[in-house]
């Protein structure tokens, strides 16, 4: 039997694609054609290759279409935009994302900013960062936002907890900061220099810890009763046991177990949810682009 403190992060994003999977399907018959998500990797990164391959198995499953765009590694600037620039042209492309980190001699902010920002499923053009910061409808981005969705499915109503988000990336610790404002939770964003650290973390009753150090967050941080979404996926170095490395989070799972009253795993938590939250955005995009809200009436309000 699974330990009821286990945040089944798998388990959800596994749901939330079956509810997208239907709407994509009343999409493409309403529209006449299915919602688009278009993929661009440049390079041949193999991580990135193995998100990539992913992502689009996973639009394909879903019932959308999925265009994948693989430019060389020495791709020049200008080849970059002007797929971007066509992309924002083609009607049958709700959705873009250009997969990071791009090679070193490329602009990351440069090529965002030129994604046009209602086709921007990733959230991170500096328009939807914007909408989000005011409360305006935008895209957020994928992490935090499945991030929220989980906490939502775990403790319903946020409002009044005093969270703390570990972690100031435009990825996912400023926009996690801003979704637990929008649901009137008191919110600390901490770092790794922020004083006392442990003693911040104590009084929080949740803790989103993405700050990319392996078990940083220990145990004896985790205030009883607490709920921690970690973020973090980090390989530890080989050993004998694990020729390849055991992948860890930045919260020390088996001593925060024993405090906090839910917790994700790594993996298996936060994970999941990335992808499943992308195509939810993607068909978020394909619906405005028709001029039709999403068909959500019949759906929990925090899994769509």
């Amino acid at each position: 039997m699974s330990d009821p403190k286990v945040i089944d992060g798998k388990a959800f994003a596994e749901r939330l694609r079956a509810r997208i999977a239907a709407l994509a399907a009343a999409f493409e018959a309403r529209a006449g054609r299915k919602a688009g998500l278009a993929v661009v990797l440049v390079g041949e990164d193999p991580a990135s290759q193995v998100y990539v391959s992913s992502k689009g198995k996973q639009t394909v499953a879903a019932g959308m279409a999925s265009f994948e765009h693989k430019l060389p590694a020495d791709a020049g600037e200008a080849d970059l935009l002007s797929l971007i620039a066509r992309l924002n042209a083609d009607p049958a492309v709700d959705g873009i994302l250009v997969q990071l980190p791009l090679p070193g001699h490329l602009d990351e902010q440069t090529v965002i900013a030129a994604i046009d920002p209602d086709k921007d499923v990733d959230g991170f053009h500096i328009a939807n960062a914007g909408r989000l910061a005011v409360g305006q409808s935008g895209y957020v981005p994928c992490t935090p936002l499945g991030c929220i969705m989980l906490l939502k499915d775990r403790l319903g109503d946020l409002s009044g907890l005093d969270a703390v988000v570990i972690g100031r990336s435009n990825i996912v610790g400023k926009p996690m900061a801003q979704l637990l404002l929008a649901e009137s939770c008191t919110v600390t964003i901490a770092h790794s220099r922020t004083k006392n650290l442990p003693e911040v973390v104590r009084r929080a009753d949740i803790v989103v810890a993405a700050v990319g150090r392996p078990e940083m967050v220990k145990g004896d941080w985790i205030k009883p009763g607490a709920t921690v979404i970690d973020v973090g996926i980090n390989r530890l170095p080989p050993t004998d046991e694990k020729p390849k490395g055991r992948l860890v989070g930045d919260v020390d799972y088996s001593s925060a177990l024993h405090n906090a009253a839910g917790i994700t795993p790594v993996p298996g938590g936060v994970g999941p949810m990335t992808i499943a939250v992308l195509l939810r955005n993607a068909l978020v995009a394909a619906y405005d682009h028709i001029g039709a809200p999403l068909p959500t009436a019949e759906l929990p309000e925090n899994t769509i």
